[in-house]
């Protein structure tokens, strides 16, 4: 009875995190897992959120990414080749894993189901803390199946963002481990501007 409970505040702490925490920041530590789990890659960056629609993440080992909505366009920097790539904020976001933070509407575009701590890969993975096999996990399934992932896995910790794990439509898997996070800051609007440097290259998608 007790992990029907802990699972069913898994569910609730994700409702509360959409309905109540309007702006968020921290940094992140992300690994990429190849489909057959042989192969990884680890970055690093930080995460800082505005609803609704309004997100910034910003990647600076090992190359440095800049992707930033500004409520009506997506804009991805690399900034190795300066160049720019932007696409509508409707083509964009929807039922992704920016869309659970950043806005959206969950029931329109996930189903929401409590999954066992135990039984997920991010927390058996030898490279999580121990303590992350007591957190609170949620999966989240895209409605629409023609989507670039097949679901989202978020991991509360007393109530905390801790952890999204996204599975890829080809079968790779992204883990970020959250650390610092902090929720209802001030968030000064430039954060979410973005205009192309002097020089770049930029790419518009419909």
């Amino acid at each position: 009875m007790a992990c029907n409970v802990a699972q069913a505040d898994a569910v609730a702490s994700l409702r509360a995190f959409v309905k109540d925490v309007q702006t968020g920041r921290g940094e992140f530590t992300q690994t990429v897992t190849s489909p057959d789990g042989k192969k990884s890659r680890k970055s690093k960056g930080s995460l800082e959120f505005q609803r609704p629609n309004r997100f910034r993440f910003a990647y600076t080992t090992p190359t440095e990414q800049l992707i930033v909505g500004d409520g009506k366009q997506v804009w991805l920097h690399d900034v190795d080749l300066n160049q720019v790539t932007v696409r509508p904020m409707s083509e964009s976001i929807g039922a992704t894993p920016a869309a659970l933070l950043a806005g959206g509407a969950l029931d329109k575009d996930f189903t929401l189901r409590n999954v066992p701590a135990l039984s997920s890969s991010a927390a058996t993975a030898a490279s999580m803390p121990l303590q992350a096999t007591s957190w609170e996990w949620v999966e989240a399934l895209p409605r629409h199946k023609e989507g670039q992932f097949q679901s989202v896995r978020v991991g509360f910790r007393k109530g905390q963002l801790a952890a999204l794990e996204i599975l890829d439509s080809f079968g790779q898997r992204s883990r970020l481990e959250f650390a610092q996070f902090e929720s209802k800051v001030t968030l000064p609007a430039t954060r979410f501007q973005f205009t192309p440097p002097a020089g770049a290259d930029v790419l518009k998608q419909p």
